[in-house]
């Protein structure tokens, strides 16, 4: 994809399945949270109502009582007084044959019926009842359904935001290994399109020339590297010992591999390697260097010189390529991240390079000009 092209920000049918199926899980889970919440809420508020009205009810009860007790101790007119939202009766003797002291409710109201006059002025029981309790009920509900359903908004809301949130790394993973896969397709159909030409070539001719084999042994060989690295992203394979291995007798090996595509785009390899023994495992150190200079060569015109230097301290390898810009220099490390759109690949070549560099105590370093070249350089023992 060029800089310029629109990068598509769409989910994928896998990606919107994932999304929904979050959304929905954490919106049932939270619903069935809130519903709890509400309830418990509902019920502990319900019961201090209830409490509430119950000891409202009883100090009635009593005050009217004592009145009663003092009027008939003292000889006095009772007069009772207006409690706003509470009716009561008094009850005497004679009519409480079926009524029992106790806390009712009934016909929408809250009743309680109290003994605590004692049969004073013959009035045995003070009945005080309000309706106060049922209406404070039905606000506390409306209040807790209101409540419940700006909370699950709220966590609707919440839940979409991190749905996003939690979609977005995965779906730009989803977008770089797409990426990948076409990358690597396309990587493949170039060598295997060339065996393809060459071979069916070499049967018409019944002549294997040199120019043919050239172009299969060169279409091999990228098909090798490429499979070299994407072993190497198979991160359950066995991992092997390391040893003390002379990194010229690999840097030769990786020079004279890489020879006739060398050749084929006529690039001169300059070389000043002296002896250096770092430990490390082979097979890495043969695709560490495999993919700088893989890479060297891919990025470079034809016709140029690459520079390879190698001493007990060091290694480098510069190019005299299309450059990389001064701003892409701190991400062509990244995994899938290519230096340039001008030459082919998937972007794990240089990931490669720098994870292996990391496990091994290597210090890697880049610079680089645009239109000049770019130098790679590892420091050993840092």
């Amino acid at each position: 994809m060029s800089i310029s092209e629109e990068k598509d920000t769409s989910l994928n049918e896998l990606e919107k399945k994932s999304f929904y199926s979050f959304v929905t899980l954490y919106l049932v889970s939270s619903f069935l949270f809130v519903l709890l919440s509400g309830y418990w809420y509902y019920s502990s508020q319900k019961n201090s109502l209830d409490s509430t009205t119950f000891y409202k009810l009883n100090h009635i009860a009593d005050k009217l009582s004592g009145l009663i007790i003092n009027a008939q101790m003292k000889g006095i007119t009772l007069h009772l007084p207006y409690e706003k939202g509470y009716e009561y009766s008094l009850i005497p003797a004679n009519e409480a044959i079926y009524m029992r002291a106790g806390y009712y409710e009934k016909n929408g109201y809250k009743i309680l019926v109290s003994d605590a006059p004692q049969e004073h002025l013959n009035i045995k029981y003070v009945m005080v009842k309000t309706d106060e309790y049922f209406y404070r009920l039905a606000q506390l509900k409306k209040q807790v359904l209101i409540m419940m359903g700006i909370s699950f908004m709220l966590i609707v809301m919440i839940s979409i935001i991190l749905a996003k949130l939690f979609m977005k790394p995965v779906h730009q993973r989803m977008e770089q290994i797409e990426s990948f896969i076409q990358d690597v397709s396309h990587e493949l159909n170039t060598p295997v399109t060339a065996l393809k030409m060459s071979v069916s070539r070499a049967i018409k001719k019944a002549v294997y020339d040199k120019k043919i084999l050239m172009n299969i042994s060169i279409s091999t060989k990228q098909l090798e590297s490429i499979y070299k690295s994407l072993t190497y992203l198979n991160f359950k394979l066995k991992q092997q010992e390391a040893e003390d291995i002379n990194l010229k007798n690999i840097v030769l090996q990786t020079v004279d591999y890489y020879s006739e595509l060398t050749n084929a785009k006529q690039i001169n390899i300059k070389t000043e390697l002296q002896d250096a023994t770092v430990n490390i495992v082979p097979s890495k150190a043969e695709l560490l260097f495999s993919n700088l200079l893989s890479n060297a060569i891919k990025y470079s015109m034809p016709q140029t010189n690459i520079t390879i230097t190698l001493d007990k301290d060091f290694f480098s390898i510069e190019d005299e390529g299309v450059g990389i810009e001064e701003e892409k220099l701190d991400s062509i490390f990244k995994m899938y991240k290519r230096q340039s759109n001008i030459a082919g690949g998937f972007g794990v070549g240089l990931s490669i390079v720098k994870q292996i560099c990391d496990k091994n105590g290597i210090k890697i370093t880049v610079s680089s000009k645009i239109g000049v070249g770019t130098r790679f350089v590892l420091l050993f023992n840092q």
